[in-house]
C-alpha cells in the first residue's frame, strides 16, 4: 500500500509501544460465533447452479446407459421364399426365429458391474458438487472480509474527514497551518481510494456469486462468519476426510470397476448360445423344429482381458498417488491453520493490552502529540488492523478446505 510522504517509514520502525488504542475485541471475535446467511447462500446455489444441475442430469443418464445391455440380444426373424425351376420343382419356404444368449455368468458379470458403475456416477456428481460449493463458500468467506474491511474504511474516513475539518476551520481563524490540512487531505485520499478498489472488488464477488447461484441476483453484505467448529487432531481429520472423500471414493471404485471388468471380458471369451424355432415348406412337405447354434470365440475378444487388467495396475497407481499427494497438502493445510489461529491469538492479546483509541484523539486535541506523530499512529492501526484482517479471512478459507467433505 502506497503511504504518503510524511509518514512513510520501514516496518522495523514498528514498536508495539506506538500502539496507544485498542481495537475493540467484540468486532473480531464476537463475530466469529454468530450465525450468518453463508450456509443458505450455498443452499440456493445447490439449487440454482448451472453446473450442478447439468451433472446431475448427465449422470442420470449415465445411470440409465449403464443399465443397458443387461438383457440378451433381441430376436431374430428369418423368412426366406425360394422359386423352384423348372415348374415342377416347387417352391420352397423357410422360416427361422432365433434367439442368441451369452453365456449365462456374463449376465451376471454385466449386473455386478453396472451396479458398481452407477455408485462411481454419484461419487463423481458429489465430488464436482463439493468443488463449486467450496468455491461459491471461499467467494464468501472473502465477501465477508471485504464486508468487514468496508466498515472499517468507512470508519477511517469519517475520522479523516473529522479532523481535515477541524484542521481547515483553525486554518481558517489564524490559528493552524497548512501543513496540517495536506497531512489530512493525503489520508483521505489515500483512505478514499482503498475505500473505492474495496467497493470495486465486492461487486466483482457479488457478480461471481450471482453467477454461481445460476444468474440470480445475490448481494451479500454480511459482516459475520459462521459459528467457528473445533477443529480435531491431525489424525482425526484426516481419517474423517479420508473417510468421506468423493473422489478418493470415485478412484478407490475405478479399481473396483477394474477388477469387474476383468471378470466380465473373461466371461466374454465363453461361447454364445443360439436357440430357436426352424420351419421348412417344399413339394407339399412341412418340417419344422428346434434350431440351435453356437459362436466360437476364437477372435473376437482377443487380448481384451490382458488390456483390463493393465488398465486396473493404472486405476491402482492413480489411487495410489493421489492418497499420497491429498495427505500431503492436507497436512500443509492444516499446519498452516494452526499457525494462522496462534497468530489471530496472538492479536487478540495485543489488542486486549491496548489504551482506547479515544486517547489517541484526545492527545491530538490537546496537543499532546503532533499531527505527524497522530498519523504515524494511526498508519500503525491500520496496518494492524488489515493484517488482522486479512489473517482471519485466510484461516477461515483453510477452514474451509479443509472441510471441504461436510458440503
Amino acid at each position: 500500500m502506497k503511504r504518503f510522504k510524511i509518514i512513510s517509514l520501514p516496518m522495523n520502525a514498528f514498536k508495539i509501544q506506538h500502539l496507544t488504542f485498542i481495537i475493540p475485541l467484540l468486532l473480531f471475535v464476537s463475530n466469529g460465533f454468530t450465525q450468518t446467511p453463508v450456509d443458505s447462500v450455498l443452499v440456493n446455489i445447490t439449487k440454482n447452479n448451472k453446473s450442478i444441475i447439468a451433472n446431475s442430469t448427465y449422470w442420470e443418464a449415465k445411470k440409465l446407459e449403464y443399465k443397458t445391455g443387461l438383457t440378451p440380444y433381441n430376436p431374430r426373424v428369418d423368412y426366406d421364399f425360394l422359386i423352384g425351376t423348372p415348374a415342377n420343382a416347387g417352391n420352397q419356404t423357410d422360416f427361422t426365429v432365433t434367439q442368441s444368449f451369452d453365456f449365462p455368468t456374463v449376465y451376471t458379470r454385466k449386473k455386478l458391474l453396472s451396479n458398481e458403475q452407477s455408485k462411481q456416477a454419484e461419487f463423481q456428481l458429489s465430488a464436482s458438487r463439493q468443488e463449486i460449493l467450496l468455491e461459491a463458500k471461499l467467494i464468501s468467506i472473502e465477501l465477508v472480509y471485504r464486508n468487514k474491511l468496508n466498515s472499517e474504511l468507512s470508519m477511517r474516513k469519517q475520522n479523516t474527514e473529522k479532523w481535515l475539518a477541524a484542521f481547515q476551520t483553525s486554518l481558517d481563524k489564524g490559528q493552524g497551518n497548512i501543513m496540517d490540512v495536506n497531512k489530512a487531505r493525503l489520508q483521505l485520499i489515500e483512505t478514499n481510494t482503498n475505500y473505492r478498489e474495496n467497493i470495486i472488488i465486492i461487486n466483482q464477488l457479488n457478480q461471481k456469486l450471482t453467477e454461481f447461484n445460476g444468474g440470480i441476483p445475490i448481494q451479500f453484505t454480511d459482516t459475520a462468519y459462521t459459528r467457528l467448529q473445533q477443529v480435531p487432531d491431525f489424525e482425526s481429520l484426516i481419517n474423517a476426510i479420508v473417510g468421506n472423500d468423493p473422489l478418493r471414493k470415485f478412484l478407490e471404485q475405478e479399481k473396483v470397476i477394474g477388477r469387474n471388468e476383468i471378470s466380465l471380458s473373461k466371461a466374454m471369451t465363453l461361447p454364445k448360445i443360439e436357440a430357436g424355432y426352424h420351419f421348412q415348406a417344399i413339394l407339399g412337405q412341412q418340417f419344422n423344429g428346434v434350431h440351435l447354434g453356437m459362436t466360437i470365440p476364437l477372435w473376437e475378444n482377443k487380448n481384451l482381458v490382458k488390456t483390463k487388467q493393465a488398465e486396473l495396475i493404472m486405476h491402482e497407481a492413480n489411487l495410489q498417488d493421489y492418497m499420497n499427494e491429498h495427505y500431503h497438502e492436507i497436512r500443509q493445510k492444516y499446519d498452516r491453520m494452526i499457525s494462522l489461529n496462534a497468530l489471530l491469538e496472538e492479536y487478540r492479546t495485543l489488542f486486549s493490552t491496548l489504551n482506547n483509541v479515544e486517547l489517541l484523539d484526545k492527545s491530538l486535541s490537546f496537543g499532546q502529540i503532533t499531527t505527524i506523530e497522530y498519523f504515524l499512529e494511526m498508519s500503525f492501526y491500520y496496518e494492524a488492523i488489515n493484517s488482522y484482517l486479512k489473517t482471519e479471512m485466510e484461516y477461515r478459507k483453510l477452514m474451509a478446505e479443509l472441510l471441504k467433505y461436510q458440503l
